[in-house]
């Protein structure tokens, strides 16, 4: 079982990307089943405070990635500047397709009531969403989703993981948009 670690460990590291059990389990000629508990051993190892990675699991995927309490001293060295700051318009529009995904972008302008190009051209820009497929309608639009990366930035292990609405507060903000739209006479 450790050479089964240190092997998948030497995988993943290298690769940098997320890497599927799949993958993993093909280069080590072993079945997916018989690595999840080796690749939840070796994520529990980076969980010491002595570690400055992780091994975070995503979806059906595995990756390294740096601590959140080492990343200040991270970007002082590197050249990317720090992720960008999502503004009120880019998370709204975020939410919405986290939400309701695989979601086109007339569904999110119709949601949001006003044009919401920008917001999804930034979020494409960030990694944060993706196109998915094309609707089978007229036109065929554009399906968006979100990525690994929102995963990774939210601190998900999948899209199952988003937070539940609160049901009263869900109809509260029903009954607000209703009172914002105007009825037509």
């Amino acid at each position: 079982m450790a050479d089964m670690k240190a092997a998948a460990e030497a995988i993943i590291f290298s690769i940098g990307d997320p890497v599927s059990i799949s993958v993993i389990a093909e280069a080590l000629e072993c079945e997916p089943e018989d690595l999840r508990p080796v690749l939840e051993e070796l994520a529990a190892d980076y969980e010491e405070d002595t570690r400055g990675i992780r091994l975070i699991h995503l979806e059906d995927s595995y990756q390294f990635v740096t601590k959140k309490e080492y990343y200040e001293p991270l970007i002082r060295i590197a050249s990317n500047p720090k992720k960008p700051a999502l503004t009120d318009t880019v998370m709204e529009t975020l939410a919405i397709i986290a939400y309701r995904q695989p979601v086109t972008r007339g569904e999110i302008e119709k949601i949001r009531g006003v044009s919401s190009d920008h917001a999804v051209n930034r979020l494409v820009e960030y990694g944060l969403i993706k196109e998915v497929g094309r609707l089978d309608a007229p036109g065929r639009p554009i399906l968006f989703g979100t990525t690994e990366e929102f995963l990774r930035r939210f601190g998900m292990n999948s899209k199952e993981s988003l937070p539940q609405m609160n049901p009263v507060q869900e109809e509260d903000f029903k009954a607000e948009a209703e009172r914002e739209i105007p009825v037509p006479i």
